[in-house]
């Protein structure tokens, strides 16, 4: 028991532990001056840092649904628009959060998306470079059904948008 004590200490000055950051791309009510940004700056949640604004590479449908007027992605690449939106570099504890935050697989399903950078200054650490392609985890509804692609599309989400359409909390 003592020798195990000793090599779990020696272990972990050693090798520490490795923390793992995801990029992840939010378009929707999770960006900032949205509704629910709030919950990516309380640390309770995990670590969220903004790294750049970006848009996706494909268009994909952006639709606003729910009588919560809840802003989806839609996994339909080719249709729609470039979607704008910001990425930023979560940990794990984060993104456990947001996956479930985000109802992650029933609501949502989380995919891996290219991205162009359009702000980023390339000068800071973990900062990109404006026009540079980069690959990021994406919440999109994990059920498309045939009436949402019939819906308005959006190439930006705000919920105080011309759209009228502003997110409700659901309860």
């Amino acid at each position: 028991m003592k020798g195990s004590i000793i090599l779990s200490i020696i272990v972990s000055v050693i090798c520490p532990v490795v923390h793992m950051w995801t990029p992840v791309f939010m378009y929707g009510t999770l960006k900032k001056g949205q509704p629910n940004y709030f919950r990516m700056e309380d640390t309770a949640n995990g670590e969220a840092e903004f790294i750049a604004c970006a848009r996706t590479v494909e268009k994909y449908p952006l639709v606003i649904d729910t009588e919560y007027n809840i802003p989806f992605l839609l996994n339909v690449p080719g249709k729609g628009h470039h979607v704008y939106g910001e990425i930023y570099r979560v940990n794990q504890t984060m993104l456990d959060f947001l996956d479930k935050f985000e109802e992650c697989p029933e609501w949502y399903q989380r995919i891996k998306i290219q991205l162009e950078v359009q702000d980023g200054d390339g000068e800071r650490e973990n900062k990109l470079e404006s026009g540079s392609i980069m690959e990021t985890e994406v919440y999109v509804k994990t059920k498309c059904e045939p009436e949402l692609l019939q819906k308005p599309t959006y190439e930006r989400y705000d919920t105080n948008g011309d759209h009228g359409l502003k997110y409700k909390e659901p309860e």
